[in-house]
């Protein structure tokens, strides 16, 4: 038994909110560098819409602050550069995520949970593409290979709509205030892009 829980795999907590920049940034490599070391990744789409009403916005920061947005923005542009990835600022920013969080949170232990949530970042903020558009997100369900059909009707559960809400309120627990945040097997939190490395090398500490 103790072999066993030694072979297994650390694991990374990785919560990520469609609307985030930044978790576009970290979502389109997380895979790739969690696997070079070894770790595993759990996905937990949430939404921070309702994190930050109650701050007392009504919208995100970078619009709240017009010169935070701008650094932002700019910063976003030399990040993807370095990445080599494309940028297009969503119109409206932020966008509606609602039904992409909710079909990720269906899909978030599936085989292909990690292919969708790039192909979402990747349309939204690669191509430029409405993510609240039902049918783009069915087309991107079954670019991965998932039941288009089966997967919307879930994401319109109420069982699904209860849980995202859940995960909402988990994230706050967990002192989340922000995407994208990283969080270890024993609740260390790490926030932002840039963090990813050394979240990473906390959660490889678990198997010391």
């Amino acid at each position: 038994m103790e072999a066993a829980l030694h072979d297994q795999k650390p694991r990374l907590h990785f919560w990520f909110d469609f609307a985030s920049t930044y978790s576009y940034l970290t979502a389109m490599r997380i895979e790739t560098v969690a696997g070079d070391r070894s770790v595993e990744v759990v996905w937990h789409p949430f939404l921070l819409g309702p994190i930050f009403k109650k701050q007392g916005w009504e919208t995100s920061p970078f619009n709240l602050m017009p010169a935070k947005g701008r650094y932002m923005w700019r910063d976003m542009e030399r990040q993807c550069e370095v990445l080599g990835l494309p940028l297009i600022a969503p119109d409206p920013f932020p966008q509606n995520s609602l039904l992409a969080a909710r079909l990720a949170h269906a899909g978030r232990n599936e085989p292909w949970i990690g292919e969708f949530v790039r192909a979402v970042f990747y349309s939204e903020f690669g191509a430029g593409l409405d993510i609240s558009d039902p049918a783009t997100l069915a087309g991107i369900l079954l670019e991965v290979g998932a039941d288009a059909k089966k997967v919307l009707a879930q994401a319109d559960t109420m069982d699904i709509k209860i849980g995202l809400r859940a995960a909402v309120s988990e994230a706050e627990t967990q002192g989340i205030f922000g995407a994208p945040s990283f969080v270890t097997q024993n609740g260390e939190l790490f926030w932002g892009h840039d963090r990813l490395e050394q979240s990473l090398d906390e959660a490889l500490m678990m198997t010391d």
